[in-house]
């Protein structure tokens, strides 16, 4: 980018201004010793020319929509149109979901994105012991394709993009969504969304399982081939690093085990026998968006990068549209507090900005309540509105690439870089040259389980000390603080929840339902595509719960066993 004679220039003059303007500001000290990022990634006071001197211009930056895909996955980025604004949104009955789902399309919002309870999460019915007190709590509840028919009421499928917070149980609401398109006459091939579908992940942070992990890789493999031939346009798996940051993870961290999963699932498909770019564009990412705004648009664009040199070197992707990284953001869950919750705006509002500069495809903003409880309407239209704001009036989503050419983020960006491929090399390594067979040797070695860990351990530990600041928190306390007007989950949504399951269990037809899990069966005992019998078997009406077991029957239920360093 410059030569040796503007490099040297620069150090001149860079020494002249340490001598004479900075040095005897010194004198007085700085707000503290040692300046980093929420990763405890240090910072530089001044970034200049000479950090970036290595950078090739075409090779490490180039344009946006060409690879390496460093500056925007699409040449015109948010000023051919924004982002997608997809609030999360899910608790108690599919009927209160759904009046949720129609307030915040009347509020503007342009995607749905659906939360379940931990009961459907885990795979299990309503009615089922374990699923005492976790009715509709956390998420909506879903046990048959009626409650999928009554979520979506009034709502064009066809229209809509709508994205499903699921993973174990994901085939099977997958299942559903096609089930209703069918029901309503929507082709599959227009139907758009995401299903999140990543089990990876789940064994390495979120830790929601049914049965182990190779097993759970195979059927994440069957989504991912069926979509390629029914639902060309609905991503089956959205690898995800969110939870992972959730999960105590640095920025580093999280984008590492992200891609590696992602890299994992890519060869599973190749060797299931698909094309690369056949599969390839459908594959979407979920990332976490931090306090540290430049720690956070320097691993994106980082991510781009990896994630475009990988596929083309390592997996042979031709087309740009398998070497393009696609993802959704949300802001970040665990930096919210429930002291002085009115200054989670300000945090969401940060972090939000930092996926905009960073380049996201889609956005979640989380609400400031949510320390508290879930989302109150009041709450959740602030956080919809701090995302058109900055849409339609900060300016940020009229530059492509705004940070682009800034000496600190492209060197922050290429620190990144080198610190994520540094572990997916290991990962590489540990599978003995196969990224997938070392995800699935870390999981029960517990290899993820002590990075993340060491990670959540030694932040905590500056929180304490208070060398890390948490507003709030640890600094700028209050004795008393208002608190906001929370929702409340009706109590008699479980009645009702099971009043429906139970009606729907003595219209069905019993026989049909269980042709329909037999055909399960002998599709897993046959190591065919699992996905045609599961459709079928929604279609019956047989129930989350009866579907999962067929699974756990057959391959057992997973027990984690950690080992400690």
């Amino acid at each position: 980018m410059f030569g040796n004679d503007d490099l040297e220039r620069i150090r001149e003059q860079k020494a002249e201004w340490k001598e004479g303007t900075l040095d005897p500001f010194l004198d007085a000290g700085e707000r503290k010793d040692r300046f980093a990022t929420v990763s405890n990634h240090e910072v530089d006071r001044l970034y200049t020319p000479e950090d970036i001197a290595d950078m090739d211009l075409d090779e490490d930056l180039g344009f946006p929509g060409e690879p390496p895909y460093t500056r925007g996955p699409y040449p015109t980025m948010y000023r051919g149109r924004t982002w997608t604004m997809r609030q999360f949104a899910g608790f108690g009955t599919a009927e209160e979901t759904n009046e949720r789902f129609h307030y915040l399309i009347d509020e503007g919002q342009t995607g749905l994105s659906t939360a379940f309870d931990m009961p459907s999460l885990m795979g299990i019915d309503s009615d089922h012991p374990m699923s005492e007190g976790e009715v509709g709590k956390e998420g909506v509840a879903v046990d048959t394709l009626r409650d999928m028919e009554i979520l979506f009421d009034g709502i064009d499928i066809g229209e809509v993009s709508t994205s499903f917070t699921i993973n174990p149980s994901a085939p099977v609401i997958y299942a559903m969504y096609i089930a209703l398109a069918d029901e309503k006459g929507v082709p599959r091939e227009e139907i758009r969304g995401t299903l999140q579908n990543d089990m990876l992940k789940e064994f390495i942070a979120q830790k929601e399982w049914v049965i182990p992990p190779e097993p759970s890789l195979d059927v994440v493999t069957d989504t991912i081939e069926f979509a390629v031939e029914e639902t060309p346009k609905f991503h089956p798996v959205s690898v995800s690093g969110y939870h992972i940051r959730e999960a105590g993870a640095t920025a580093a961290q999280e984008a590492a085990f992200t891609l590696a999963d992602g890299f994992a699932y890519v060869e599973d498909c190749l060797d299931r026998g698909l094309e690369v770019d056949e599969f390839a564009p459908l594959l979407s990412f979920f990332f976490n968006s931090h306090n540290s705004i430049f720690e956070e648009v320097a691993k994106f664009r980082a991510c781009r990068r990896i994630y475009a040199r990988v596929m083309d070197e390592w997996y042979g992707a031709e087309a740009d549209a398998s070497k393009r990284l696609k993802f959704h953001t949300q802001t970040a869950g665990q930096s919210l507090t429930a002291q002085q919750p009115l200054n989670n705006i300000a945090r969401v509002t940060i972090q939000a900005l930092a996926a905009v500069m960073g380049g996201t495809q889609s956005l979640h903003t989380n609400s400031y309540d949510e320390a508290l409880a879930l989302p109150s309407e009041e709450a959740v239209r602030v956080a919809l509105r701090t995302q058109q704001i900055i849409a339609e009036e900060s300016g940020a989503a009229d530059i492509v690439d705004p940070m682009g050419g800034s000496f600190a983020i492209e060197k922050l960006t290429n620190e990144m870089e080198s610190e994520i491929m540094g572990y997916i090399e290991e990962i590489k390594e540990m599978g003995e040259g196969s990224v997938r067979d070392g995800v699935l040797s870390g999981i029960p070695d517990g290899y993820f389980h002590r990075e993340i860990q060491e990670a959540a351990y030694e932040y905590q530990k500056r929180v304490d000390k208070g060398e890390e600041v948490v507003v709030g928190v640890n600094r700028y306390e209050i004795e008393e603080d208002a608190e906001p007007d929370l929702l409340h989950v009706d109590p008699e949504t479980r009645d009702r929840q099971l009043d429906r399951l139970e009606s729907v269990k003595q219209e069905r037809d019993d026989e049909a339902v269980e042709a329909s899990l037999d055909a399960i069966k002998a599709a897993i005992e046959s190591d065919e595509n699992v996905m045609p019998p599961i459709v079928d078997a929604v279609k019956a009406y047989a129930t989350m719960g009866e579907i999962m077991s067929v699974f756990e029957d057959h391959y057992g239920a997973y027990q984690e066993t950690l080992v400690m360093a």
